[in-house]
């Protein structure tokens, strides 16, 4: 689904940037901003903001890397993004939606973090899983590995929603859209799932975060977790932007792996 290829050390980059953010969750949030979500007409586009920062939906810390950005059209196949430009504290772009349906637009990062110690120094690594082995000492102590994968996304519709690009695709934590995610209204309940590989995601805490409250005292966020089927729901207070984010933390494998997988998504929530 990659809309280019790019080099193993650009690769490493992108890994690197992910785990950074992934670290710091609890201050950093990572998110795209549509222009909108739901459009009509012949010929319609969208602009896209994507960024990492401390404040939803503003931009102050950094921008979000476009390497591993995808965009699957109506019919399920590629579409190329538009005008992809990377500033100081944000990326932008453009799509232009050619066909009628449901678009989803998503950045999938991944990698690994090693933490270790040589004579009695921490010491840490991140990259991809496969260059792990060639980058930790042999003398190394006190080592632990962790795997990271995170996907950030929104969804857009050029008139009538569509299914075909809500698909899962059965890797990392994902969303089930119950309710069509281009079609939920302020004060009306939307239910949706999660999950892990493919499998429901049990007892997931889930935030969801409205935008536009950068100098209120409260954030109003909303939060719930996921029943045994992996399923959520959420009642709009208002309409505007929303942010959601979940994580699951794993234990470790029988290779001493511990993963961590993480899920964020923007909505677009209309007036009734």
């Amino acid at each position: 689904m990659s809309l280019k290829l790019f080099s193993r050390g650009a690769a490493a980059v992108a890994f690197a940037a992910a785990l950074a953010v992934a670290g710091s969750a609890s201050a950093h949030r990572q998110w795209m901003l549509p222009s909108m979500t739901v459009l009509s007409g012949t010929d319609p586009w969208v602009s896209v903001d994507a960024a990492v920062s401390n404040d939803l939906f503003v931009f102050e810390h950094q921008p979000m890397r476009l390497e591993n950005l995808t965009i699957t059209g109506p019919d399920g196949a590629p579409v190329e993004a538009q005008n992809k430009f990377t500033g100081k504290y944000r990326s932008v772009f453009d799509i232009q939606l050619t066909k009628p349906g449901t678009y989803r637009v998503a950045n999938v990062s991944g990698g690994m973090m090693v933490s270790y110690k040589v004579g009695g120094e921490q010491k840490r690594w991140r990259g991809a899983p496969a260059d792990a082995a060639a980058n930790i000492p042999a003398g190394a102590t006190e080592v632990r590995k962790t795997m990271s994968d995170r996907r950030v996304e929104f969804f857009v519709t050029s008139g009538a929603p569509t299914t075909d690009a809500l698909k899962p695709v059965g890797k990392g934590l994902e969303l089930v859209a119950v309710t069509h995610p281009n079609d939920v209204l302020a004060g009306e309940k939307a239910t949706f799932g999660l999950l892990l590989d493919g499998k429901p995601a049990a007892g997931v805490e889930v935030t969801v975060e409205p935008g536009g409250t950068r100098y209120n005292d409260e954030r109003g966020e909303i939060k719930t977790t996921t029943d045994k089927d992996g399923k959520f729901s959420v009642t709009w207070p208002r309409a505007g932007y929303y942010w959601l984010e979940a994580t699951v933390k794993g234990a470790a494998d029988a290779e001493g792996v511990e993963r961590t997988s993480g899920y964020v998504a923007t909505f677009e929530v209309l007036k009734d």
